[in-house]
Parts: C-alpha cells; sequence; structure tokens
C-alpha cells in the first residue's frame, strides 16, 4: 500500500515517508484537541446574595406587618362603633378665612390699574402711517390708470347692466303691448257686444233693405281688427329678434 502513496514532498522510500506524515499528522490532532483556551468562554460565577435577596424579604415583612397592624386597628374601632353609636360629630362650623385675600385684592387692583394704562397709551398714540394720505395716493393712480387703459373700468360690469337694461326694456314694452292689445280687445269685444245688440234691436225695427249695408259694415269692422291683430303680432315677433 506504500508504493500507491502519494508524497507532497519528494522522497527516495515512500514507506518511510508515509509513517514520517502520519506520526507528524497525529502529532498535530492531539496538540488541537489538547490545546486551551486563551478567552474564558464560561459562565460567570453565581453568588448567592444575588439571588437571595434577604433584604429585600426584610422590607416586605415590614410593610406586611404594618398593614396587619393598620387594618386590625381599623377593625377595632369598627367594632367599638357596632358596639356603641360611636363619637362621630359631621358638624362643620368652621368658617373659612383666607390670610391672603387683602393682598391677592391689593394685586388685582394694580393689574387692572396697570391694564387700563396700557389700553390708555395704546389708544392715544398716534399713527405713524398716513391712511389718508395712501387713499388720496391710490385714488390718484387709480385716475392715471383709467386715462392711459384701453377700456374703461369694470367694463364688463357696463355691459352686462346694458344688456340687462335692453332685455328689461324689451320685455316691458312687450308687456305694454301685450297689455294694451288684450285691453283693445276686450274693449273691441264690448263695443262689438253693444254695437251686436243695437244692430239686432235696429234689424228687429228696419225693414230688410236697410240690413245688408250694417252687415257690411261689420264685416269691414272686423277685418280692421283682424288686419291690426296681425301688426301687433309682428312687431312682437320683432322686438324679440
Amino acid at each position: 500500500m506504500h508504493r500507491s502513496y502519494q508524497s507532497i514532498l519528494p522522497c527516495h522510500n515512500k514507506l518511510l515517508q508515509q509513517r514520517w506524515d502520519e506520526t507528524y499528522y497525529n502529532e498535530h490532532r492531539r496538540k488541537v484537541a489538547e490545546v486551551k483556551p486563551m478567552v474564558d468562554t464560561k459562565a460567570p460565577r453565581t453568588y448567592m446574595h444575588l439571588h437571595l435577596k434577604l433584604k429585600k424579604l426584610q422590607l416586605e415583612e415590614e410593610r406586611l406587618a404594618t398593614i396587619e397592624r393598620d387594618n386590625r386597628i381599623l377593625l377595632e374601632k369598627m367594632a367599638y362603633i357596632m358596639r356603641t353609636r360611636g363619637r362621630i360629630d359631621n358638624r362643620n362650623d368652621y368658617e373659612y378665612k383666607s390670610l391672603n385675600r387683602e393682598k391677592r385684592k391689593r394685586e388685582l387692583l394694580r393689574i387692572t390699574h396697570d391694564n387700563q394704562e396700557i389700553l390708555r397709551r395704546i389708544t392715544l398714540r398716534q399713527p405713524e402711517y398716513d391712511h389718508i394720505k395712501w387713499q388720496m395716493d391710490w385714488e390718484e393712480n387709480q385716475h392715471f390708470m383709467d386715462n392711459i387703459s384701453h377700456y374703461p373700468k369694470e367694463w364688463w360690469l357696463m355691459q352686462k347692466s346694458a344688456y340687462g337694461g335692453a332685455s328689461s326694456r324689451q320685455q316691458s314694452a312687450r308687456e305694454s303691448a301685450r297689455g294694451s292689445t288684450a285691453r283693445s280687445q276686450k274693449n273691441e269685444g264690448a263695443q262689438s257686444g253693444g254695437e251686436a245688440k243695437e244692430e239686432k234691436q235696429e234689424s228687429e225695427q228696419k225693414p230688410e233693405s236697410e240690413k245688408e249695408p250694417e252687415s257690411e259694415q261689420a264685416r269691414e269692422s272686423e277685418q280692421q281688427r283682424e288686419s291690426e291683430q296681425e301688426q301687433t303680432e309682428q312687431e312682437e315677433q320683432q322686438e324679440q329678434d
């Protein structure tokens, strides 16, 4: 088997070289197994006074003893009250008296006096800026701007008001025309009714030869009314356009 051993270093005898290499390797493994660490990685030591805190236990026992003593005293008092009526008096006739009332009153008076003085000084103070001069300068600038501007000031509102006035005038004209036509129609209807009544009475009184020209007059009056109505309608359409 030593003949198949492949040594790293050149050698004449492979058997000896193999034995030496194995010896060096085993020695190295033994040293590695027996080596001691340079850093102490063991757990720290435990001390009993850190786990068993006697002072804390003593304070806890003292606190419990105080609580038991207070409870016992309260229990005795309650038992005494249950046996007897007790000596409890809920009346309190004590009148509250403030020791620093006068001082607080003087301090309040002083503060109010100071506030009034500050307010008086503020109100009597004259302004540093003249707002009247600013207003005059602004009006002068507005005048110059109106002089050099192409359109007058707030021209869009003027256009709206003009259009609104024209439309209102048109509407008022239309309403007046409609009212006049309605009144004329009513008057004409009343007149026609009266004329018709008179014509009937006259036709009853007059002979048949006189009735024919009166009927022609009625037709002419109706034609005139129709022509007037057509004219008024045409005028309204023109105003709307």
